[in-house]
């Protein structure tokens, strides 16, 4: 479904998204009430959203939207993704898979359509059990012997969590935090897919929906227990210590992944430096980002936790680990919660 009051706009995007033999418009809509009335007649795996139209609007519209439309994923296409960080952040918070700027006119062609497209492929597909499912890639055979051993939870003190996550991930994040204690007496760092001109407004939602300081990390920074440190858009979010303390280093590598900021130069020196200590998160996100970092801290005795492919928006970070062996635990976010929380509290006890 594409809902946009441009007519121009809509039929531009259904035209890229027919050269596509993978997809079929469904449906068109002009306004969000409008989108709201036709998805109680019609079924659509992925609904292309504007922001800003007559009426409601796509942003406050969200939820409603996603509620009539029954696991249908919501592709942000808009001029405020690229204008506007406070609506755009605020759209992943409500429940957005994704967003991508919408190019002005006469532009929309070339490298637009050719993202436009990649992102349809990675989210099309409802959670429905009746819906086809198109995967973000082909899923790798099983070996004859099966899949991998799953690993135990460290039983060492825990001394800092690590949330890695990437499309998806605001709106996990958000409820992973709703259902974390105020109080886990660990640091928590977290590194998100998301340009730099919009982490201040992301740290602020996150600071809000888990209620306890949440910054943009400094080289140098000492990290503080109960606070969340998230990587800059532009900078690899590393761990060091001194002494008895932990402190962020940053860095511009270049990584397998090709993301920057990087999940795995995070996991990486959480292994180096805390070691079983370390719990890794891995959230929904296309790709395979945090797969290598994941597999050095279980290798130096920490944990990983995986986000389930029901509650992902695209299960390709956490599918990747999971298939990898590495994860103790593949849950939604806020089972995960309870399972850091456990941790913590069993460490306590200890």
């Amino acid at each position: 479904m594409i809902v946009d009051d441009s007519m121009v706009a809509r039929a531009v995007l259904s035209r890229m998204v027919e050269t596509d033999g993978g997809f079929e418009i469904a449906a068109v809509a002009g306004t969000a009430e409008d989108a709201i009335e036709a998805l109680g007649q019609v079924r659509v795996d992925v609904i292309l959203l504007d922001l800003e139209m007559p009426g409601a609007g796509g942003l406050q519209s969200i939820p409603k939207i996603l509620k009539a439309a029954r696991g249908a994923q919501v592709l942000i296409v808009s001029n405020l993704a690229d204008e506007g960080a406070e609506e755009t952040v605020a759209a992943l918070a409500l429940g957005a898979a994704d967003t991508m700027p919408k190019p002005g006119t006469g532009r929309f062609n070339g490298r637009f359509s050719e993202v436009l497209l990649s992102k349809l492929r990675a989210l099309g597909h409802a959670r429905g059990p009746e819906n086809f499912r198109l995967a973000e890639e082909p899923r790798p055979e099983r070996k004859a012997h099966g899949t991998p051993a799953t690993p135990e939870m460290a039983r060492e003190p825990l001394e800092l969590v690590a949330i890695g996550a990437s499309t998806g991930g605001i709106h996990a994040l958000a409820s992973l935090f709703e259902a974390l204690p105020p109080k886990i007496g660990v640091p928590i760092l977290v590194t998100q897919h998301l340009p730099a001109p919009f982490m201040t407004v992301f740290a602020r939602q996150l600071a809000t929906a888990s209620g306890r300081p949440a910054m943009i990390a400094d080289d140098g920074m000492r990290l503080s227990p109960d606070q969340i440190v998230i990587a800059p858009g532009d900078s690899h979010l590393n761990l060091d210590r001194t002494g008895d303390r932990l402190i962020v280093r940053l860095s511009r590598q270049k990584v397998i992944s090709g993301c920057l900021p990087s999940v795995d130069p995070m996991l990486a020196t959480a292994a180096s430096v805390v070691g079983p200590g370390a719990l890794g998160v891995i959230l929904t996100g296309m790709g395979r980002d945090g797969n290598e970092g994941a597999s050095r801290l279980v290798a130096a005795g920490g944990s990983i936790l995986a986000q389930d492919e029901e509650s992902s928006a695209v299960w390709g970070m956490p599918r990747a680990v999971v298939e990898a062996g590495l994860a103790c635990g593949v849950l939604p976010p806020v089972k995960i919660a309870r399972r850091i929380a456990r941790r913590a509290e069993e460490a306590l006890c200890r």
